[in-house]
This record gives structure tokens, sequence and C-alpha cells, in this order.
């Protein structure tokens, strides 16, 4: 299967559902590229973006798993398609 790039952003608006963000985020860990997080404190949120080269089996079950979480906002952008000078 083609490996395409591509971004996730996630919004965490509890602090209580991080455990399971991070518990998704470690099986999909062999996709994963880049990883940042800023806590908002303040504002009682999360932001998390990701980095991703997966195929759009993996990509889509990642987001979708995120996205499916209580207090938890997943948003993602998949690159065209896979090019080799990336």
């Amino acid at each position: 299967m083609e490996k395409r790039l591509g971004t996730i952003n996630v919004l965490v608006y509890d602090r209580e559902t991080v455990p399971e963000v991070n518990r998704i985020l470690s099986a999909y860990s062999d996709c994963i590229l880049a990883r940042l997080g800023l806590p908002l404190r303040e504002r009682n949120l999360h932001v998390i973006t990701i980095v991703v080269e997966a195929t759009n089996e993996q990509f889509g079950a990642l987001t979708g798993k995120l996205g499916r979480l209580p207090f938890v906002e997943a948003k993602s952008m998949l690159s065209k398609s896979n090019q080799n000078n990336i």
C-alpha cells in the first residue's frame, strides 16, 4: 500500500482524556514522524499536532479513533499523493 504524508491536529478539552489520546498515539507510533504538544492549562485545552506517513487506512483509523473520544476534536490533512521528493 502507498504511504502518504499528512497532519492531524488534535484539540483535547479535558485533561482526563489525555491518557487515552496518548494510548492511541502510541499504538500508531510506527506512522508518526513528529509530534508537538502545547498545553494551554489556563484554558483547559491541549493542542497536539502530529505529522504522519501512513496508508489511507492507517490515517483514517488513527483520525477516527481520536475523533471518537469524548472532549476531543481531530482534523486532518493528507497529501494528494506520495511525492518521492518529499
